[in-house]
């Protein structure tokens, strides 16, 4: 098998499995774990199987002063709280609904980008920006499944985060790598879920068999195994390809959350996640 298809596998692996995430999250408030517990032990577990496997390749790398800070800052406040503003939405939307409203963050990173650059507006990069948001907009004013406002906000929220955490994420991956920069911001993410939850007092064990095997599995299906694929893939395909296959992502959710959750998928559900998704490719294809 060739190497473009190992890495075209490699990604669609990492998309599943980040798919996975909306329905594991609802699982695991089904399983009465709070956000910070679930999500202090998600980046705790992946984490220690992180360091283990770059440990064993000979890859891991310890990153020191101002690269250091800008990671352990990246993972703490900008990865924590785009984690913590998803699983908030769940409480309010379908797993499917919020994946399609999180994958909005590449319209807002180019919403940025054009803020700060005017001069590389062009066309397409409106026109994804449209798609995206407008996406957003169909599925909030004419779904009959119910895309509550409150929760709409909060996903938008977690996608505008996330954009941001990939612009200071891109400055600083000129200095190093993705896998040793992902090895320090899931840490330090864990460490911000456990002091939350310390002084919110609501940081718990699981309490039984099946609340642990829904926080190990966030942790490894959802986390540790697709970080690990898609910096895989990454590697023989690049970022733009590998960008524009993880539009399989929300696609995965969706339909994972109707198998498994019995959540509906309607027209407009279909239709505006084909626009949120378009706006990411065309995102893509203006990069490459």
């Amino acid at each position: 098998m060739d190497e473009e298809t190992v890495g075209i596998g490699l990604v669609l692996t990492a998309a599943v499995g980040f798919g996975t995430l909306g329905v594991l999250g609802v699982l695991a408030a089904d399983a009465g774990l709070s956000i910070p517990s679930v999500l202090a032990l998600r980046f705790a577990i992946a984490s220690i199987l992180l360091w283990t496997i770059l440990w064993y390749r000979g890859r891991l790398q310890l990153l020191r002063g101002r690269t250091l800070a800008v990671a352990l800052g990246l993972g703490a406040v900008g990865y924590a709280a785009q984690s913590g503003l998803y699983f908030l939405g769940l409480e309010f939307m379908t797993a499917g609904l919020v994946g399609i409203v999180l994958f909005t963050y590449p319209a807002f990173v180019v919403g940025f980008v054009l803020l700060t650059h005017p001069d590389r507006v062009t066309g397409t990069l409106l026109a994804a920006l449209g798609c995206s948001l407008g996406g957003v907009a169909l599925i909030t004013g004419a779904d009959p499944a119910g895309a509550d406002p409150r929760g709409v906000l909060v996903v938008l929220g977690a996608a505008i985060v996330y954009s941001g955490y990939i612009l200071v994420s891109q400055r600083t991956l000129a200095s190093v790598d993705a896998e040793t920069l992902t090895a320090f911001v899931l840490p330090a993410a864990a460490a911000s879920f456990v002091a939350f939850g310390l002084a919110t007092d609501t940081l718990a064990a699981p309490a039984n068999a099946t609340a642990w095997g829904v926080a190990i599995a966030i942790a490894v299906v959802a986390t540790a195994i697709p970080v690990l694929a898609f910096f895989a893939g990454l590697e023989r395909i690049g970022a733009s390809r590998a960008s524009i296959i993880s539009a399989a992502e929300p696609a995965v959710t969706v339909a994972l959350g109707a198998a498994v959750l019995g959540e509906p998928i309607t027209v407009v559900t279909l239709l505006g996640g084909a626009l949120v998704v378009g706006g990411v490719v065309l995102v893509q294809r203006e990069r490459a």
